[in-house]
């Protein structure tokens, strides 16, 4: 079967920097629905538009293209006292950026804690890096109804309904959550 829209394609990957320094060896495959779904980097489902199983390819994919451009706007100092304890270098949290708006909520990391002060970093941690993706089809699947009534994949590797904790704090500051 080719991979086409509205197919589960499951890739083994290997994800390095342009300079060839790994940065995840996919010990799990990536699963994903093909055809738009924001499941994955678009240039990966142009790469593997209408290949079959077996095809391999490594692509580069540039900074405007995956996870964007560095942005220092994004990086937020916090008072500690506004984040929970205990507190680390590399925790993720929930929050809004500068607007009230939630479609604006975005993921923070804990760059630096200094004394009473937490230093949020809103970029992605691959934004500014060319990245080198590794790619083998592992294989090709048509996808369920429900997969493509919900835009992604159920099941092993994918997404499982029921499993998630919808339940997020509220506040009448900036809207943090711990991630993980």
């Amino acid at each position: 079967m080719k991979i086409a829209k509205n197919t589960v394609v499951t890739v083994n990957y290997k994800l390095s920097d342009a300079q060839d320094n790994l940065i995840e060896d996919g010990r799990q495959p990536m699963v994903y629905l093909h055809g738009g779904y924001e499941n994955t980097l678009p240039k990966i489902e142009e790469e593997l538009d209408g290949k079959e199983v077996g095809y391999s390819s490594i692509i580069q994919i540039e900074p405007d293209d995956a996870f964007g451009e560095y942005d220092p706007a994004l990086v937020k100092v916090e008072p500690r006292g506004r984040l929970p304890e205990p507190l680390e270098v590399g925790m993720q949290f929930e929050g809004m950026p500068d607007s009230d708006d939630e479609d604006d909520a975005m993921i923070f990391t804990v760059t630096d804690i200094a004394d009473d002060k937490v230093v949020l970093d809103g970029n992605h941690p691959l934004a500014g890096m060319a990245l080198r993706f590794s790619l083998n089809v592992a294989d090709v699947r048509a996808a369920t109804d429900e997969e493509i009534m919900h835009e992604h994949v159920h099941g092993a590797h994918g997404h499982h309904h029921g499993d998630e904790d919808d339940e997020g704090e509220e506040g009448d500051h900036v809207a943090i959550h711990p991630i993980h």
